[in-house]
Order: C-alpha cells, then sequence, then structure tokens
C-alpha cells in the first residue's frame, strides 16, 4: 500500500475514496450527521490513514475500507460527544467581557483580551504562542488526557479570543 500511495498518490487515494467514502457518508448520515460532516470525517480518517501508512505505522489485518469506516465510525461519535457537549455549555460569549476600548485610543494591548479569557484560556495561549510550548507540553501542564484534547481547548480559546477582537482593526492591536 505504502508503494501505491507513493509512486501514484492520486489515483490511489481516488481508489481508496471511492471504495469507502460511501461507507462511512452511510453510517455518519445514519447517525444524524450530514454530507458535509461525512466529508469532514472521511478526510481526516484518510489523512489519518495516509500519514500512518507512509510514516510506516500501518499493519493492516482488514481492508482499507474496513480501516477507514472504523476510523470514521471513532471520529463521528467523538464529534456527536463534542456537539453535546457544547449543546449543555453556556454560550461563551456571556462568560467574556469585552474590556473598555476607547475609539480614539490608537492602540490597544491584545493581552488585554487574552486576560479576559480566563486563567486556562491565558496560560494555553500564552504557552503556545510566546514560549512556543509544543502542545504535548501544555496536555501534561493542565491534565489533558491527550494531545487531542489540549488542541480542541486551544482551539476554543483562540476562537473565543478572536471572537473578542473581531470588532478591531489590525491598527489597533499594534502596540
Amino acid at each position: 500500500m505504502k508503494t501505491a500511495l507513493l509512486t501514484d498518490r492520486e489515483r490511489t487515494l481516488e481508489r481508496i475514496y471511492a471504495k469507502a467514502y460511501p461507507l462511512v457518508r452511510h453510517y455518519v448520515r445514519e447517525h444524524g450527521g450530514t454530507d458535509d460532516d461525512a466529508k469532514d470525517v472521511f478526510q481526516e480518517a484518510l489523512i489519518t490513514f495516509y500519514e500512518k501508512a507512509v510514516f510506516d505505522q500501518l499493519t493492516l489485518t482488514s481492508s482499507v475500507s474496513t480501516y477507514l469506516m472504523g476510523i470514521g465510525k471513532n471520529l463521528w461519535r467523538q464529534e456527536l460527544a463534542k456537539r453535546s457537549l457544547q449543546a449543555s455549555l453556556p454560550e461563551t460569549e456571556e462568560l467574556v467581557e469585552e474590556p473598555d476600548v476607547d475609539p480614539d485610543q490608537p492602540t490597544v494591548a491584545l493581552m488585554t483580551f487574552v486576560e479576559q479569557l480566563g486563567e486556562t484560556c491565558q496560560s494555553i495561549l500564552v504557552s503556545f504562542y510566546y514560549f512556543g510550548q509544543r502542545l504535548e507540553q501544555i496536555a501534561t501542564q493542565h491534565g489533558y488526557r491527550s494531545v487531542r484534547s489540549a488542541t480542541v481547548q486551544k482551539f476554543k480559546c483562540l476562537e473565543r479570543l478572536r471572537k473578542a477582537v473581531s470588532h478591531l482593526s489590525i491598527e489597533q492591536l499594534k502596540s
């Protein structure tokens, strides 16, 4: 499989896609998802498969379609759990207070907004972007079960920060 992926990647991936995508799409749709959800799940599964195959981290005990279907099921279950959790959490808009900004003031320190996100988000974002720490280290420091959990939390914090500063211009953010 590795040889086929390396020598004729495009055609090999097209064949895999044609066989396995309909299976994943059917599963996702049967379990409350849309075609777009299925495409996202399958793309992530295919990337995982490709990376493992190319870097010799894959030992297949089933067909490629079955393997991708297994990854797709797990990814979709994780997505459903995440959506369920998000539905039960209060809107983050209410949690982040916008600092007072004087529109006549030419600059606003970005850290003012980062500080408004709370201690955990502040720590994650500063550790990653300012100190250049790896997500593995951040996951350990914050007690996350996996690097993926830390990645998701960093993304959520970043989205909250983007939302908080979305009304500002670049010039206002420069200090």
